[in-house]
């Protein structure tokens, strides 16, 4: 039997366990990323735990999030990150010089090579022919040290495309399709392998514009195989020489299919506030929008911002409707400019922005209150934008131009029909991806030899070994598709502390219930209960390192989102799923009590706990290999991996 193109890669770098369905593999990892709100962790642990050198192929740190500088904690922080990086052999990218994603794409991204990144969009060079995974800090700085990687097996799905886009359709209407035939939810579990005739269609930009926001679906990753596309991509950033053909066996075979005729897309949107609320731009026309922002690390690319320039040449943006655009790349803004590209948007009333994640994470341009915004962004999540009760509409920078122009919600191919002289922008590549590097600071360029931390840069907070007893109180329950942003924030007020844990915990499910903190200190800690998909979204580890700090022992959910639950497991909270009748029987504030003797159970591979709630037992499961259980036992991975590096087993805790 053949091997799909995953499986290909997967085995290139496998280092143990076998390619089968849900069990447990570790790979080599040749590259690692991470930014400026997750990095300060990263590279803390990777102090914490000695480490003396980078060991990947290449590492690289980039500033991306904190690029405004409120604050001189987010300056703090960046110094410190570019001494990390000196110190340590990563590259560093500085503050304005783009998004993770679209910078690491421009110049390291490579087919066939395998990429571990601590935030949840890293799966973008996946367009590229690249295996790239999110995931904690924590299992970046393993990583980052030489390490495998371990990860359940996912299935592996073929998403078949065929025919080609219509005029007005985009890439951004593929992965739009796709959110709104299998929700947020449907690609847990699982890789989606792009296959079948309509691939060769799309050039890589629109490849990693689907690879990327293919995170919104909860998919492990995504990916495409190389081609003449992929080939073409690479000579025009400078690196055709990293080309390489991989495509999947004829015969390979897969675990699911699901086929996309091109041909059928229009223009889609996805409504407040869910990426999986997706219909076409046709049935919400008309629609006042008073915000239009296009870029972001979805659509932040030269060719994505492009066509928008092409639709605004020679008109104005209407007078209700703020225009924003805000590149993914310092390199996309100065080709753009070079081109007469920017004077002519800004002529036409476009605000334009420094490339960083800025409004995608609520930090600048928050919306107006009640009023509509028009994003290219790959998350709509409530209260995201910056304001609570927010009304964020994602679509693709075609039909955000076309708001931007008409001052409503309208179907491009209608604005068209109305205005004669207005045609498909189409996809335009340059002839060559020629940016300044002036930025981007190699590691033989290094100009810190030593970490350099300010007054905001605290430790890294450790747990004990996992108790034999564990009870508390059910201090927070909460619905379905809880995200990370539910659980930390990421706005300007909140993200300065991100290397700061104790002032950082106070802010925890604060969007919630706000006085969750102060009640989980008050009570010396205790259970959360949860529905599905609990952790959705971004990677941010602070998401269960706050948690833990706060005293939280153990996670009562229906399901768990990937990234978030291994999180759970690395800073050594329990994650127990539960079945929809015991979620409905726990009431906030009912006390919890674990029966087992949950260190015994836990390390001897026992699957099935007893949870009493109340006068009443229920039945809880942890999903869990060993290695994970190990971790658990331990107090999480830091604890872990340093009981490795000296090679004990540790010890059973005594009994409280």
């Amino acid at each position: 039997m053949g091997q799909t193109l995953t499986e290909k890669i997967l085995d290139d770098h496998l280092v143990e366990g076998e390619l089968e369905t849900g069990e447990e593999v570790g790979i080599e990892i040749d590259q690692v990323l991470t930014q400026d709100t997750t990095g300060t962790m990263v590279w803390l642990q990777f102090e914490a735990m000695g480490l003396d050198e980078v060991q990947t192929e290449i590492a690289a740190q980039y500033c991306d999030h904190q690029t405004y500088q409120f604050d001189f904690k987010n300056t703090d922080d960046h110094r410190f990150l570019r001494s990390a990086a000196g110190t340590y052999g990563a590259h560093f990218s500085r503050p304005g010089n783009g998004i993770c994603h679209n910078v690491h794409r421009e110049n390291f991204a490579a087919p066939g090579k395998t990429l571990l990144g601590s935030d949840s969009h890293t799966p973008t060079p996946g367009g590229i022919g690249e295996l790239a995974i999110g995931s904690g800090g924590i299992d970046v700085t393993v990583a980052m040290g030489g390490a495998p990687y371990y990860i359940e097996m996912p299935e592996i799905v073929s998403v078949r495309l065929e025919g080609e886009l219509p005029e007005w359709a985009t890439a951004k209407d593929v992965i739009l399709e796709l959110l709104r035939r299998l929700s947020v939810k449907g690609g847990v579990g699982k890789i989606l392998e792009y296959t079948g005739p309509g691939v060769e269609s799309l050039t890589a930009p629109e490849r990693m514009t689907i690879t990327n926001m293919g995170t919104e679906l909860g998919a492990t990753t995504s990916i495409f195989p190389t081609d003449e596309q992929t080939e073409d991509y690479l000579e025009r950033v400078g690196r055709g020489d990293e080309y390489v053909e991989l495509q999947p066996d004829d015969d390979a075979e897969y675990d699911d299919e699901i086929v996309v005729d091109l041909s059928d897309l229009e223009p889609l949107i996805a409504q407040p506030s869910m990426p999986d609320k997706v219909v076409p731009v046709s049935e919400v026309e008309g629609e006042s929008v008073e915000q239009v922002i296009v870029g972001s690390c979805t659509n932040g690319g030269y060719e994505d911002i492009l066509p928008v320039a092409k639709m605004l040449e020679g008109r104005e943006t209407s007078m209700e409707t703020e225009t924003i655009v805000a590149p993914g790349s310092k390199q996309a803004s100065e080709m753009l400019a070079r081109e007469g590209w920017v004077a002519e948007m800004m002529a036409a009333g476009v605000n334009f922005s420094e490339a960083t994640c800025g409004a995608c994470i609520g930090i600048g341009h928050v919306p107006a209150s009640d009023s509509v915004s028009l994003r290219t962004f790959n998350r709509n999540f409530e209260g995201r934008s910056g304001i609570e009760d927010d009304n964020v509409y994602l679509c693709s920078p075609e039909v955000a131009a076309a708001a931007a122009i008409k001052g409503e919600i309208i179907d491009p191919r209608n604005l068209a029909d109305e205005l004669d002289d207005l045609e498909a922008p189409g996809v335009e590549l340059p002839d060559e991806y020629d940016g300044s590097k002036t930025d981007l600071i190699a590691p033989d360029e290094a100009v810190d030899d030593e970490l350099i931390k300010g007054p905001n840069i605290g430790d890294v907070p450790l747990k004990d070994q996992l108790d034999s007893e564990i009870e508390g109180e059910a201090l927070l329950k909460m619905e379905d598709n809880i995200t990370t942003d539910h659980i930390i924030p990421a706005t300007q007020d909140i993200l300065m502390y991100r290397s700061n844990v104790p002032k950082l915990s106070e802010f925890t499910l604060s969007r919630v219930d706000d006085t969750f903190a102060q009640r989980a200190l008050d009570a010396d800690g205790g259970f959360l209960v949860a529905g599905e998909n609990y952790g959705q979204g971004s990677s941010r580890e602070h998401a269960a390192l706050c948690p833990m700090y706060l005293g939280i022992e153990g996670v009562l959910a229906q399901s768990f989102a990937r990234i978030h639950r291994a999180n759970l497991f690395n800073f050594g909270i329990i994650p127990l799923t539960i079945d929809e009748d015991t979620y409905e029987s726990i009431d906030q504030g009912d006390e919890i009590e674990i029966v087992d003797d949950v260190y015994e159970a836990v390390t001897s591979g026992q699957e099935k706990f007893t949870v009493r709630v109340g006068d009443e037992e229920y039945t809880a499961t942890l999903d869990a290999s060993e290695r994970e259980r190990d971790i658990l036992a331990a107090g999480g991975k830091l604890a872990w991996t340093k009981e490795q590096a000296e090679g004990g087993s540790g010890a059973a805790p005594a009994d409280d």
